[in-house]
């Protein structure tokens, strides 16, 4: 059953779907010609990034997100579309020896019938479990070990009404644990972007442009600088993806963007250079013509001034777009 204006289905057991949005994320699951240039686009873009990194001697690796559509095609109840023809899994087929790609549609779909939910019912993301399988296999991917206590870091549970549940109009609630994993690592350094928006308490506002950098010390940490760009899947704050490599590496920097910085992948010499992205962000293919610097100096229309000068009650309270 559709709702929300058909950007929500309503599957098995509570179980909702986005279905529409910006993204149009249904597209994602049509064959025909301009999906296939799309795709190809996407390969030719890590095939020619892992090139460039390699000449700088960093280790590349890119990872897509698969949508829950993607993953739990057993709970839509009725919702036409083809599963089989998803962008992660013809990805993967793509680039399937490729080390500069790591298949997670695979060890996901695997896993989904286990004791435990790897996403959330009424949310288009991942739970703390779905990350750290993903993670696990990350690591995997990189030669490195994982913390041995990192899946039995304590966590807290509460009951919110996440991001698909509030379009219905009976607004269903869902139990959500999120791990506490900080305990090695340390955030040093914080964009300006998302360093306003934290002193006026609104950081869920901030995306595009949130610049973190974690430090860790510990003995058992890998040695190797890690700078990640991502999205909301890992995040700036240390719950989810991020949070885990940064109790993992010596050095993790997380940029929010899907274009890369190849300046500042240069300049802070990075080791290994990660690439996270959510499935329906495959819509539009970056030109990696990304400044960090001026990302996190500009926000949107002049907001980070904005912000300083008058507080957040001069531009309004909407949210930088994705």
């Amino acid at each position: 059953m559709a709702a929300g204006r058909e950007s929500v289905h309503v599957g098995r057991d509570g179980w909702l779907f986005l279905t529409g949005g910006t993204n149009r994320v249904m597209d994602r699951y049509r064959g025909g010609l301009r999906h296939w240039l799309l795709l190809r686009g996407w390969t030719r873009l890590i095939r020619a990034r892992a090139r460039r990194a390699e000449g700088l001697g960093i280790r590349c690796l890119h990872v897509i997100v698969p949508e829950k559509l993607s993953v739990y095609d057993d709970k839509t109840d009725g919702l036409r579309y083809a599963p089989g023809k998803a962008s992660t899994r013809r990805l993967a087929r793509s680039l399937a020896r490729d080390p500069a790609y790591l298949d997670l549609l695979a060890p996901l779909r695997a896993a989904r019938n286990g004791p435990v939910p790897l996403y959330l019912r009424t949310d288009t993301h991942w739970t703390a479990q779905g990350c750290l399988l993903a993670y696990r296999e990350i690591m995997r991917a990189l030669g490195a070990i994982p913390p041995a206590d990192i899946g039995a870091r304590p966590g807290i549970v509460s009951d919110q009404l996440m991001d698909l549940g509030e379009k219905l109009p009976d607004r269903p609630r869902e139990r959500l644990e999120r791990f506490m994993l900080q305990r090695d690592a340390t955030r040093v350094e914080t964009g300006p972007l998302l360093a306003a928006y934290e002193a006026e308490g609104r950081d869920r506002e901030v995306h595009v442009g949130a610049h973190v950098v974690y430090r860790n010390a510990s003995a058992t940490a890998d040695p190797r600088r890690l700078v990640l760009f991502g999205d909301s899947c890992a995040h700036f704050d240390p719950f989810l993806l991020t949070g885990l490599l940064a109790e993992s590496f010596s050095e993790v920097h997380f940029v929010w963007s899907s274009s890369l910085d190849w300046a500042y992948i240069e300049r802070v010499r990075a080791d290994i250079l990660l690439f996270e992205l959510a499935e329906r962000f495959l819509a539009k293919l970056p030109k990696d013509d990304f400044d960090v610097a001026v990302a996190g100096q500009r926000g949107t229309g002049g907001r980070l001034a904005k912000l300083r000068t008058g507080g957040l009650g001069a531009v309004g309270r909407g949210a930088p777009p994705q």
